[in-house]
């Protein structure tokens, strides 16, 4: 079992223990984002550093600039 500390940029995500350690490249799913591994350290024997680079989130609910002129009628 490893301790393997997923980070994105320099904040910690999440530790989990894992039989297998992620690859570089690999699409990886951590709390419902998805996301892929950029790089992975090695810190001690059974302890690994996982830098993962999250797809960026888009607002649907955001108005268009075309919607910001019109007003609803009542």
């Amino acid at each position: 079992m490893f301790a393997v500390h997923f980070y994105e940029n320099k904040t910690k995500v999440l530790n989990q223990a894992l039989r297998s350690i992620p690859t570089v490249d690999e699409a990886i799913k951590i709390k419902g984002r998805k996301g892929k591994v950029i790089s992975v350290m090695e810190i001690d024997e059974n302890t690994y550093h996982v830098y993962i680079e999250f797809e960026k989130i888009v607002d649907k609910n955001k108005a268009s600039t075309k919607d910001l002129g019109k007003n609803k009628r009542r």
